[in-house]
């Protein structure tokens, strides 16, 4: 390893150096604690006695070769800090950790499982022109796993279950919620211990590899939810590693995040070393297909408060990483889960961008769902609440987010959202997904909203599979499995999502009527939509296209296969004259066309 380019931040693959290297019936641990005083390694291999690793490199790292060291064996670093503290340390590059409460290391042979996904490996794209439609998921609390004491559905179980599910439903992509090691369940993982151990929640390193080669064998990507900004306090992990403020800030004022954890020194070289390999582990040794950032905004600006200033340090330290993975790893994806208004998030970074290829729309998110939740007899006044989104649409690459933050602490979820009685929330839920995969940009959705599950998400429990039993969330979930189908399969709903020529309103001015048409085209094909999001029948729409010789209709929300009360069929014709069709929209509902 180049150890002034670890020191300056220049390091991707700090992982291959640092961290317990198997070599045959050996094995070599190398640690960074620059400011220890002294430094063991116990574990199974010396019966948990102290060896005393050797000071090499300037006296910075530390290092020992153990003979008789096997796979799946325990090890921590005991450090004796300069602060006159002995602490017991989980390895911070360690590929593998104990399930919670205990917190050793675990050896792991990084290179013995052998992907089957080359074929995958060679087409993968990141989407700009592709369909992207995203399953956001907590591994655990998908589905029960009765074997299990703790319930959890494993990498196994997901890799058999989980993947035909998703090709049913239409999503060809799966985001997986923080899968590094974490003490805490309710925590999500997203304040982590183990940066590099894939947790043993749900099984082994190979386990979670599998998961992912035959998730690609299925033609499904897997997107990593990764956590650069801060970790969790636990002495055992990374907080004062060597008796001083080694990957945290040593001022508490920037040092704490709003969550109660530490947040990462981006002004240090070796941090910088530390997360951007971490980044790219996950990439190169399982073939993730892409990153989501959690929490930019808090790197962006100091405590994520655009008052206290631009994090100067933070933001390059983005930049540096991001221009690098693109370059390495063209093909993946890079999402941005920022709310800040800082420009140029999706922009390259030679173009002086942070180098993102998606940022999630938390404008829109938050505008559309203040929308269904508002009486019927508002929307007239807040009508602009959905066209205001395309007004700054084309300032980013933006991706539409119903995330696992929707459907917690009392927010509510999705379907319970819209406003109204219950028989008054399942068409609007229908117009609001509509309205959604037919808007330019990526889609992501939660686990459990395709159900319209009412009881919010519980990381203790399994989904409500029970519900589909209930006709009226049957029908709901047919429905989003041909919605989501046709969003795949027509390139006028994808193919120019960046492009102002893919998207045209036709009418975003029938505010008393609460009635929106527009048109999503890829130069090909063309469709439209028509919504109507009032609580009363709207008759005599007019649709003016000047395209083709009729509307084909794809889909209704009205459908009665779907809940509704319509008597439409896919494939109804409406004849155009003149380049116009004029049709009537039940409340609460949309249709979507073809343009022939």
């Amino acid at each position: 390893m180049d150890y002034y380019g670890f020191y300056t931040g220049k390091i991707f693959d700090a992982y291959k150096y640092l961290g317990c290297h198997l070599e045959g019936d050996k094995a070599i641990f190398r640690v960074f604690a620059p400011a220890a005083k002294r430094v063991c390694l116990i574990g199974e291999c010396n019966n948990w006695a102290e060896s005393d690793m050797a000071r090499v490199y300037n006296g910075q790292f530390w290092e020992i070769e153990i003979s008789g060291v096997k796979e799946g064996m325990q090890y921590k670093y005991r450090i004796y800090g300069s602060n006159g503290r002995c602490i017991d340390h989980a390895d911070p590059y360690g590929y593998g950790m104990e399930l919670r409460p205990q917190n050793a290391s675990i050896v792991r042979d990084l290179y013995s499982y052998k992907f089957e996904d080359t074929k995958w490996m060679s087409k993968r794209t990141n989407c700009k022109d592709k369909p992207l439609n995203i399953y956001e998921m907590h591994l655990g609390s998908w589905m029960e796993n009765k074997k299990d004491e703790n319930g959890w559905f494993t990498y196994d179980k997901a890799a058999k279950k989980l993947i035909p599910y998703l090709k049913e439903y239409g999503y060809n992509y799966v985001e997986i919620m923080p899968i590094s090691e974490h003490p805490c369940d309710n925590s999500w993982g997203y304040q982590c211990t183990g940066f590099y151990s894939p947790t043993s929640r749900y099984g082994t390193m190979n386990d979670l590899k599998k998961f992912i080669d035959t998730c690609h064998q299925n033609d499904i990507g897997v997107i990593l939810d990764f956590v650069p900004v801060h970790f969790a306090v636990d002495d055992y992990a990374l907080a004062d590693f060597d008796g001083t403020q080694l990957y945290e800030y040593p001022n508490s004022d920037v040092g704490q995040s709003e969550w109660g954890s530490k947040n990462f020194n981006h002004s240090r070289g070796e941090v910088q070393s530390f997360l951007q390999s971490n980044a790219c582990y996950w990439l190169e040794e399982y073939h993730f297909d892409g990153l989501r950032m959690d929490a930019i905004n808090n790197i962006i600006y100091w405590q994520g408060n655009p008052q206290r200033g631009v994090n100067v340090n933070a933001t390059e330290f983005v930049k540096n990483m991001n221009q690098y993975i693109k370059k390495t790893y063209p093909a993946v994806i890079l999402a941005a889960e920022d709310s800040s208004a800082y420009a140029s998030v999706t922009k390259k970074v030679e173009d002086g961008g942070l180098g993102f290829d998606y940022k999630w729309d938390m404008g829109w998110m938050n505008d559309t769902l203040e929308y269904f939740k508002t009486d019927a007899q508002y929307r007239t006044r807040d009508y602009h609440k959905l066209t205001f989104s395309m007004m700054y649409y084309y300032d980013e690459n933006f991706l539409l987010p119903f995330s696992h933050d929707e459907v917690v602490h009392g927010k509510a979820t999705i379907a319970q959202k819209m406003n109204g009685d219950y028989e008054d929330k399942f068409p609007q839920a229908r117009a609001l997904y509509l309205y959604m995969l037919t808007h330019p940009g990526k889609k992501l959705n939660f686990m459990g909203n395709e159900l319209a599950m009412f009881r919010e998400w519980d990381e203790k429990r399994e989904l409500d599979w029970d519900i589909l039993d209930y006709p009226i969330h049957d029908a709901f979930h047919h429905y989003m499995k041909d919605l989501n189908h046709i969003y795949l399969e027509n390139p006028a709903l994808y193919a120019l999502d960046y492009e102002q020529e893919g998207f045209r309103w036709l009418d975003c001015h029938q505010e008393e009527r609460v009635v929106y048409i527009y048109e999503r085209t890829d130069k090909k094909q063309t469709c439209i939509i028509a919504l109507n999001l009032s609580n009363k029948e709207q008759k005599d729409i007019i649709i003016d296209t000047n395209k083709g010789n009729q509307l084909k209709l794809m889909l209704s929300t009205d459908m009665a296969c779907y809940g509704g009360h319509g008597q439409e069929q896919t494939g109804d014709v409406i004849r155009l004259k003149e380049g116009k069709a004029v049709l009537d929209l039940p409340p609460y509902s949309g249709k979507l066309y073809l343009v022939e």
